[in-house]
Order: C-alpha cells, then sequence, then structure tokens
C-alpha cells in the first residue's frame, strides 16, 4: 500500500517550508529513514526522511516550491504500483493526502477544457498561457512537466527566470514566430526582445557583440522563497509600527582596552574570544530589566503592551540564506563569557542552518551590529512585535574637547528604533543614554561582578 510523504513541521510558527532540492528521483528504491530532499523555512535548514521503504512512486512538490506543512510532498509503494497523477498541488499550495483508493486508481485523463491547445498541439494551461502572455514569452516553445506534457505557469515562470525563454514585444514575438527569425539583441528594459532587434538582424546590421561580450550580463534574481518571506516582513514592520530611530554614542576606551587585554591573557585566564559586539550584548542585557517599556511587545489587535523584566535578547546574525534572529534566553543572568559562548554557537548554527527554529521566537528585544561593516549611523527596522532594536555602528576616532585643548576620542556609535505607537522619545533617549554609560564603565562593572 502507498505511503505519503509529508512536509514536516519544523517548530510551532512555521507555516511553510521551501523545497530546495530533491535528492531522490521517481522510480528510486529507498529505506526508511534514507533522506528524499532538502527544505528550508525562513530560518533554517532541514532534510526529509523517507517514512517507509520501497519505491518512489510519485514527487508531488518541485524544487522552489513553497509548500505548507503537513501536505504530502511525495508518495512511496511498492514499485509499479499505480498513483493518481492528478494528486499532485499546485505550486505552493495544500493538497489532500491521497487516499490508498485514490492512489491505486489509473490515472484520469484531463479534460478537453481543462487545457487550451498552442497552435503547434503542446497542451498549455489557460493560467501559463495568461503568465506567458504577460511576461511576452510563448509557452508553446516550453517543455511541460504536467501530464501528458502539459506546460504549466511554474514551467513558464522558470522558464523566463533561467533565461531559457526569452521574453519579447508582442510585434517581436509575432515576427519571430512568422519569419521564423532569431532575435540579434535584447534591448528592451528588462532584457526584452524588440521588434528593432529582430530588423538588425533580417537586414544584416546587428550590433557588434564584442563590448556586450565583455559586459556582464544582467543577472535577474526571482523574489520568492526565503528572500520573499524575510522581505515580507520587513515590509510587514514598517507599515505595522511608527518607527523612530534615535541616534547617539559612547566613548569606547575603556572597551577597547578590555577588549586588547582578553586578547592578550583571555587564553591563560580561560575565557573564550570574546567580542566588542558580546560586550555590548552583555550591557544592553544588563540595562533593559530597568527599562521594561523598551524591552517588550506590541499586540495591536489585542490593543496590548507587554512589558517584561528578564530579557530574551534576540541577535541579529549574518548568514548566506539572509537575516536571521536566535533568542538568547534570560541574556539579563549571563555573565560576560557565558554571552559571548551562546551568541558564537548561535551563529555558527544559523550560518550552517542547523539552529533549531523554536529558538528564533520569543525575543523582547533585538540588537544588530553592521560596525564591522563600518557603517557609522543606520536606521534598524524593529523586530515585530517588539517596540525596540538597538543598532551597533562602527567605532571613529572623534575630536573631543578636554581642558587641556582636544584629543581623539574611539567612539561608538549606537542607533535606537523604537514603536513611537506605544514608546515615546525620552524614555527611549534615557535607555540610549544608560547602555552607553554601561559601555563607558564595563571595566568597573565587571571589577564590581568580580569576574567575567
Amino acid at each position: 500500500m502507498a505511503t505519503a510523504v509529508q512536509m514536516p513541521k519544523q517548530g510551532n510558527t512555521v507555516e511553510e517550508c521551501l523545497l530546495v532540492e530533491w535528492r531522490v528521483k521517481e522510480g528510486d528504491s529507498v529505506k526508511k529513514g534514507d533522506i528524499l530532499c532538502a527544505i528550508e523555512t525562513d530560518k533554517a535548514s532541514f532534510e526529509v526522511e523517507s517514512t517507509a521503504d520501497g519505491a518512489v512512486l510519485k514527487l508531488l512538490a518541485q524544487a522552489g516550491d513553497l509548500v505548507p506543512v503537513l501536505t504530502d510532498i511525495a508518495i512511496i509503494g511498492v514499485a509499479g504500483e499505480k498513483v493518481d497523477a492528478a494528486a499532485a498541488p499546485a505550486a505552493g499550495k495544500p493538497a489532500e493526502a491521497p487516499s490508498p483508493a485514490r492512489a491505486g486508481a489509473k490515472p484520469a485523463k484531463p479534460a478537453a477544457a481543462a487545457a487550451s491547445q498552442a497552435k503547434d498541439g503542446a497542451p498549455v494551461s489557460p493560467r501559463a498561457r495568461k503568465l506567458a502572455e504577460k511576461l511576452g514569452v510563448d509557452a508553446s516553445a516550453i517543455p511541460g512537466s504536467g501530464i501528458n506534457g502539459r506546460v504549466t505557469s511554474r514551467d513558464v515562470q522558470s522558464a523566463v527566470d533561467s533565461g531559457a525563454a526569452k521574453r519579447a514585444t508582442p510585434l517581436a514575438r509575432a515576427e519571430m514566430k512568422e519569419k521564423n527569425l532569431a532575435p540579434a539583441a535584447a534591448t528592451g528594459i528588462g532584457g526584452v526582445v524588440r521588434a528593432r532587434d529582430l530588423a538588425e538582424k533580417r537586414a544584416g546590421t546587428a550590433r557588434p557583440t564584442a563590448s556586450a561580450a565583455a559586459a556582464k550580463a544582467p543577472e535577474v534574481v526571482p523574489y520568492k522563497g526565503i528572500r520573499k518571506l524575510i522581505g515580507d516582513r520587513m515590509h510587514a514592520s514598517l507599515m505595522d509600527h511608527a518607527q523612530l530611530t534615535l541616534n547617539s554614542g559612547a566613548d569606547a576606551t575603556a572597551m577597547m582596552a578590555l577588549r586588547k587585554m582578553i586578547k592578550e591573557h583571555g587564553e591563560a585566564m580561560g575565557l573564550p574570544r570574546i567580542t566588542l559586539n558580546d560586550m555590548v550584548a552583555w550591557v544592553a542585557a544588563r540595562t533593559l530589566p530597568d527599562f521594561p517599556e523598551v524591552n517588550a511587545v506590541f499586540d495591536k489587535k489585542a490593543a496590548t503592551l507587554t512589558k517584561y523584566g528578564q530579557v530574551q535578547l534576540g541577535m541579529a546574525i549574518d548568514t548566506p540564506r539572509g537575516l536571521m534572529v536566535p533568542v538568547i534566553a534570560d541574556a539579563h543572568t549571563l555573565s560576560l563569557a557565558e554571552m559571548s559562548v551562546v551568541i558564537a554557537r548561535y551563529a555558527e548554527d544559523c550560518r550552517k542552518g542547523s539552529i533549531n527554529p523554536d529558538l528564533l521566537t520569543g525575543g523582547t528585544f533585538t540588537i544588530t551590529n553592521l560596525g564591522n561593516l563600518g557603517v557609522e549611523t543606520f536606521t534598524p527596522v524593529l523586530n515585530s512585535p517588539q517596540v525596540a532594536i538597538l543598532g551597533v555602528c562602527a567605532i571613529k576616532d572623534t575630536p573631543v574637547k578636554t581642558p587641556d585643548g582636544f584629543r581623539f576620542q574611539p567612539r561608538m556609535g549606537l542607533s535606537l528604533t523604537i514603536d513611537h505607537q506605544v514608546v515615546d522619545g525620552a524614555p527611549g533617549a534615557r535607555f540610549l543614554q544608560a547602555v552607553a554609560k554601561g559601555i563607558e564603565t564595563i571595566d568597573a562593572s565587571l571589577a564590581l561582578l568580580g569576574a567575567f
């Protein structure tokens, strides 16, 4: 009897996953526990294992699809067993799990109205034809992956994204088909072939291609998958919050001296590799309990602001897959060394894609650091539903007046974004002032605590 393999639920907050690649193909023999495919959430990557022994009878989703959790993605059964091809879901949409009866049924023939026919007889779905017309490509010239070679909208989009299908204006497309012409160039916006591109070839006056060959062709990157999820959340944050950014700075003399001492003697003292970012995180976590108005989350629908005495600190991590924000639980209770170890471990897991999704939720405040990239000031975007985020900027030598004249002081830039719907400027400024003071006196704070 055929067994359906579902898109697993990764963490309590994950609703859909991106199917990155299949590790098997239809007809392959697999054993229970074998890896079928690689998937990603907007936070981490995983592998999906087979839940049964047998042959891969049907793959119900394609690489690049966003698939809702608990949706069937493959069918495992006895080699040669018939499955209903119509059970395959549309890209990104859930499908009913194929029942044993359906899995053993003969494939249903598509209705005559299910697809329109191109002039050359290639079946093209109405949705694919509409998308092809919108994008200016010939759908009938695109290989179909659907039932009986049917061209689907996914095939059209994939052909355009990969450059296999040339986009063209309606006039150019008509001339290409009628006179069997190939474009000599694509001078339209976004690489669209225009009629004059064909005219140049027809007249034998195509433009020289040496310079074009020397120049790097523009790369068209589809806005989908993980990048789209991150982008949607950023846009929603700006739409849902009244974001105000306060910029300040702190004398980093003591912090830099402490960092130098740790680099020289930390190993002998049994300390981990403590960074300036770790120190700022430690100072902020120690400061936040005194400022619950910024250590809070805002539920606009419920019209409630929840202030916290405990600090669940989010740390923004740059990864090859995009921005990720693991949460350090009860960060206000950690020593500087403990803070450093946790941040390093979470950052490594994020970059590998092995972070537990449940560690990426529940934050009450976030820190993001662009100082190591030389950024002197910026506007951090709130990590909704949190009401504040601290941006750490570069350390810059700044002239400061003294009784004896002027001297250069290393000053670290700080940018605090607050939600002005629920946090006024003055409380935000007072918190920023307290963080700056904590940075300037970090050596004294550690001395008072008697340990790192």
